[in-house]
Order: C-alpha cells, then structure tokens, then sequence
C-alpha cells in the first residue's frame, strides 16, 4: 500500500513540473511580445532645457510672457482711492455675545417642547382633581401654581 501512495506522490510531482515548465514558458513568450511590440512613452515638454537632438526640439515649450502687471495696480490703487461709506452701524453685532449664547439657542427648541409638555401635565392634574369632587376651581388653581413652583426649585 506505501508503494501505491509513492507512485501516485512521483506521478503529482511530475504533473506539478510539467505545469511549472508551461507556465515559465508563457511568461517567456509574453516577455518577447512585449519586447517586440513598440512601447507608447509619454514624450518630454522641455520648459527650462534646450535639447541638443534635433528630434526633440520640436518639443520645447515657448517661453512663458509675463501678465500686465502694471494695469492690476491701477486697479488697486484706484480702488483704495475711492471712500467707502459706512452705513448705519447696529450696535447690537457690535456688542460682544454672552459665553453661553449658544446652549441657549441649541437648548431654547426642546426647552419649547418642554414648556408645552408642562403646561399639558398642569391642565391633566387639574382636570384629575375635579373629577375626585373637588369643585373649589380657585383652590385647585392656587395648589397647581405651588406645585408648578415646588417642581422649579
């Protein structure tokens, strides 16, 4: 039985050479195409250097003209001239804000939300009250304003 194994072990081996050998083979082949097919290199732009080769003159670039330096300031120095009017000033964006100005806008939304959930719960506990048979509708109004200052301290 190990003889069995170790002729199907050679047969593997010698299939695994063979696929080795085909693979060098088309890595060969691929690399001679290449060699042989011509190669698309990007051409140089010469800016600063002039070439010596005939061929590649035709690739330098023409000196670059400086812009009206002059006319932009004009511009400027018209533009400083001129005098700007201030219109009326708020006093207001002038003042500096408060540190906590913005958790108190950021806050104001839900604190909305909660007034409104306040006020609901005040009118639901009066309404509990009367219905247990308290009628007094003063006495109720009075109890649910302490109660209101009692939950705000």
């Amino acid at each position: 039985m190990t003889e069995d194994k170790v002729g199907s072990l050679v047969e593997e081996a010698l299939k695994r050479k063979e696929r080795l050998q085909a693979l060098k083979r088309k890595n060969e082949e691929a690399k001679d195409a290449k060699a042989d097919a011509p190669t698309n290199l990007p051409m140089p732009k010469f800016r600063s250097y002039k070439p010596q080769d005939e061929s590649l003159k035709e690739k330098v670039l023409d000196d670059a003209k400086p812009g009206d330096v002059e006319a932009a300031v004009q511009d400027q120095l018209s533009a400083a001239k001129s005098k700007v009017v201030i219109e009326e000033l708020d006093i207001s964006n002038l003042a500096p804000r408060k540190p906590d100005w913005d958790l108190k806008r950021d806050v104001s939304k839900k604190l909305e939300k909660l007034e409104r959930r306040t006020q609901k719960a005040i009118a639901e506990l009066i309404r509990e009250r009367l219905k247990q048979g308290q009628h007094d509708l003063a006495a109720m109004v009075n109890m649910a304003g302490k109660d209101e200052t009692n939950a705000k301290t």
